[in-house]
């Protein structure tokens, strides 16, 4: 592969592609999904550069990530990364089309019309033909509703993924953000229509553990869904960014809505310094210890990371090569890793 540069060589993914990555059956369904799933949230917008765009996921995809989680919103401005993923797909990742997984997601605001927002079939189905066109795809994978919607009734939103599926359009439906209880609704839905609900989308991380308090992990099992988590590295506090209590130039914390600088506080540094001392005696970092402790939920299918370079995404697979985590180990992790800290929740 090509490194980012003024000139594209011609793209031959990996022979040993599949030798480098575990992959995981999503539920109950017959799809594996790799152990770690790229995300376009952050960094694929028109603000950085196409050329670093495109060297990030061509390597995700020579490590063995044939997973690639989109959505309408994700930007800036809003459908750029699904515009830059369609663009590599076109130019590098046609021939292997078959051999990748390719998610997005609508339901989200992306502008002041009341059709591009909301769960119901117009907003879903509409912005659904148009992530294709901008993708350059015939199908996606996996098309997500992607927040609860509670003023549209529950059975247009779930009707509409049935409609993505049966026509063809997206193979699977999933759901991101829903609480439990509207979670299982929906999945009783969809399996009455005869499309299982594959997959739930909810953030999960030793900072954020909703779905173990909330009961979302054993509805997993319950309703044979998987669970694709986003933010592990809680938005790179389970980093060694921000261990030293300062905020490095152009980190998350100066510009995220999800992640404020008052979140650097002295209780977030003296837990998550007590998680890192934790991450080295076992010979890794935070972010290897954080990814790995998420994926140690049998329920959990694949964590959704995103990197800003080719040497961020080496590293962060790399937590797959450590030893599991022990009772004493996690014991700790659940005293340090206190639920809430430095993230809204």
């Amino acid at each position: 592969m090509t490194s980012a540069g003024s000139f594209e060589t011609a793209y031959q993914a990996a022979d040993d592609r599949y030798e480098k990555l575990e992959y995981r059956r999503a539920g109950n369904s017959g799809l594996d999904l790799p152990a770690f799933s790229f995300g376009l949230w952050q960094k694929f917008g028109a603000d950085h550069p196409y050329a670093t765009q495109r060297e990030i996921l061509l390597h995700a995809f020579d490590l063995g990530i044939t997973h690639f989680d989109n959505a309408n919103r994700y930007g800036p401005p809003h459908r750029a990364a699904e515009k830059v993923f369609g663009t590599v797909l076109r130019k590098d990742l046609a021939p292997y089309r078959d051999e990748l997984i390719l998610s997005t997601k609508a339901g989200n605001p992306i502008g002041p019309s009341p059709y591009l927002k909301g769960g119901s079939r117009k907003s879903l189905l509409a912005s659904l033909d148009h992530s294709l066109r901008d993708l350059g795809t015939d199908y996606v994978d996996i098309f997500y509703s992607h927040s609860p919607d509670l003023s549209t009734p529950l059975e247009e939103t779930a009707g509409a993924l049935v409609t993505a599926v049966q026509s063809g359009k997206a193979l699977y439906a999933g759901i991101s953000n829903y609480a439990p209880e509207r979670t299982h609704e929906v999945a009783e839905l969809l399996r009455q229509a005869g499309v299982p609900l594959l997959v739930h989308q909810p953030r999960y991380s030793i900072f954020d553990r909703r779905p173990e308090l909330n009961g979302l992990l054993k509805l997993a099992a319950q309703d044979g869904f998987g669970l694709v988590v986003y933010s592990p590295l809680a938005q790179g506090l389970l980093t060694n960014k921000y261990l030293d209590g300062t905020i490095p130039q152009g980190a998350r914390a100066q510009h995220s809505d999800f992640l404020t600088p008052d979140a650097i506080d002295d209780t977030y540094r003296e837990r998550a310094t007590a998680l890192n001392g934790i991450a080295q005696q076992r010979g890794q970092s935070l972010a290897q210890l954080a990814l790995q402790w998420v994926l140690r939920q049998p329920q959990v299918t694949s964590a959704l990371i995103g990197a800003s370079s080719t040497w961020q995404l080496d590293h962060n697979l790399k937590a797959l090569e450590f030893p599991p985590l022990t009772d004493e180990e996690l014991a700790l992790i659940d005293q340090h890793g206190v639920h809430g800290t430095g993230v809204r929740v």
